[in-house]
């Protein structure tokens, strides 16, 4: 696997962390850079990248450690690190930094349910306390008139708008929004497949299939391609068994070749993730437990009802009305059963109504589904968002590539042709 460093990322990260090793006189420097952005576009692995290009080493503090039960230790916390990096500039002889990971997960507020604790009072006051006084921080109970070296410190978060205003004023805080353009994800994606042989075009194809999806979602792909060697690995040792095979074993690691990284493969991986995204943003229980267990009212998106019609010519027609998501009707979840049971796979094929008096259906790129469940939440998926057009089941004999099932299971707007 290769590593792509954006420039303007390499860049931003560079000036910040020189402008504080330099004394530029009547300039006065930010000491802190936050840089957000939306989740999973790789802020942390980028800077990683960039420390490592530039020989930095690297004093972490996690999101999670900025809250305890005993009040003033996080905020203690942060000036020990600080003084420590401090003397492992002046020990080392090289630059080094402070880094907070995803501050606004643990200083930040995010609605009236947030709690704003002694302990988040004291780390933003802290934070402001350094910006203003970056060589002279002290520890509770104890004082060094002795200078420190200055340390500048990176902060990521995914919204700063959570934080405390006057730490992230200008002055205080240098604020740097990263959201990878095509270029930047072309170049991350490419070292993320590096070695799987992808031509750039193929990776450019591959990045403008999934446009809106975040850095974090290629790799966790790729991460997936995997998992049906895994699962036949598994089946081969047994479920029983396998823990005694991997963990302590005398016997040598398990060794996978290497997957169908084609184009074709990828997207249809991708697209089943999707699937899997929008089962997640649909399924809105958080509103039901709100509305039973606050009493409140929250607006919930509606939802589809499907009912089901009289079937023709082997077509179950689930009506529905309009939503957000559309259910499978009893008979088409039977015939997805059958259809699986007896070892066949699953196709998808749809065409709107001006194609459909010609029979141009075009095939969906479904992902090999072994799971009911799966299959279901697929084609439910699918039904909502092509609402408009003709939907069609196909069931396929896998050896012989032969179809033994065809049923339309949705036409346009619920309309019986």
């Amino acid at each position: 696997m290769g590593y792509y460093i954006a420039p303007r990322f390499l860049d931003k990260l560079a000036v910040h962390i020189t402008k504080n090793f330099l004394n530029i006189p009547g300039v006065r420097v930010p000491v802190i850079l936050g840089i957000h952005g939306r989740k999973g576009e790789g802020k942390t692995f980028q800077c990683e990248l960039v420390f490592e290009k530039m020989g930095i080493e690297v004093t972490l503090i996690s999101g999670g450690e900025l809250e305890s039960p005993d009040a003033g230790d996080p905020a203690r916390l942060i000036r020990l690190r600080y003084r420590e990096t401090a003397e492992l500039i002046k020990v080392r002889g090289k630059m080094c930094v402070l880094m907070i990971n995803d501050l606004d997960a643990g200083a930040g507020r995010f609605d009236e349910g947030t709690q704003y604790t002694v302990n988040t009072q004291l780390v933003n006051a802290t934070l402001m306390n350094i910006a203003d006084n970056p060589t002279d921080v002290q520890l509770p109970g104890s004082y060094d008139s002795n200078p420190l070296r200055r340390v500048p410190i990176i902060v990521t978060g995914n919204d700063f708008s959570t934080l405390y205003a006057p730490l992230i004023r200008d002055g205080r805080m240098d604020k740097f929004y990263w959201e990878p353009d095509r270029d930047d994800k072309v170049g991350i994606v490419g070292g993320i497949f590096e070695a799987d042989g992808l031509s750039k075009r193929e990776i450019e194809e591959f990045v403008d299939k999934f446009p809106h999806q975040s850095i974090d979602f290629f790799s966790a792909l790729r991460s997936r391609i995997y998992d049906e060697q895994i699962r036949n690995f598994i089946h081969q040792v047994g479920f029983e068994q396998i823990s005694r095979r991997i963990v302590n074993s005398t016997e040598k690691p398990p060794e996978f070749k290497n997957p169908d990284f084609s184009l074709s493969r990828l997207i249809e991986m991708g697209n089943f993730m999707v699937i899997e995204q929008k089962r997640v943003e649909n399924s809105q229980l958080v509103d039901e437990y709100n509305r039973l267990n606050r009493g409140r009212n929250y607006q919930s998106a509606p939802t589809s009802v499907v009912t089901p019609v009289k079937p023709s010519n082997n077509t179950t027609q689930p009506a529905k009305t309009n939503g957000s998501s559309t259910h499978l009707t009893l008979e088409t979840q039977e015939q997805v059963r059958q259809i699986l049971s007896q070892g066949y796979k699953i196709g998808i094929e749809h065409v709107d109504e001006r194609r459909f008096r010609t029979g141009s259906w075009q095939s969906f790129a479904v992902p090999q589904i072994d799971a009911e469940s799966d299959a279901i939440s697929t084609l439910e998926f699918f039904l909502a968002e092509h609402s408009n057009e003709y939907v069609r089941l196909v069931g396929i004999e896998p050896k012989a590539k032969r179809r033994v099932v065809e049923t339309i299971i949705q036409r346009p707007n619920g309309k019986v042709s």
